[in-house]
């Protein structure tokens, strides 16, 4: 290795690449850091989160079958949607 990469790498004089090893351990760092944000997310907003995956569920299946039912399912799923989104 030469000095120019070793420099690159953060270790300077070293034989030693750990430019692989610290990439995994920033890698880790943000997994981590991922989940926690996500197991913050759940217990704060999953409630909430579930009324509009369930509202977005409704609003597809409306819209797919929309020429039989018309356009007034749809409307109804939307205004539920904005009554959610407001709080």
């Amino acid at each position: 290795m030469s000095d120019d990469e070793s420099e690159c790498c953060g270790n300077a004089g070293s034989r030693t690449p750990v430019g692989p090893w610290v990439w995994s351990a920033y890698r880790a760092y943000n997994e981590l850091l991922r989940e926690k944000i996500k197991k913050r997310f759940e217990a704060e907003e999953g409630p909430w989160m579930d009324q509009l995956a369930g509202l977005l569920v409704d609003l597809v299946n409306a819209r797919w079958e929309g020429g039989r039912k018309g356009g007034k399912v749809e409307s109804e799923v939307l205004e539920k949607l904005d009554k959610l989104l407001e709080e």
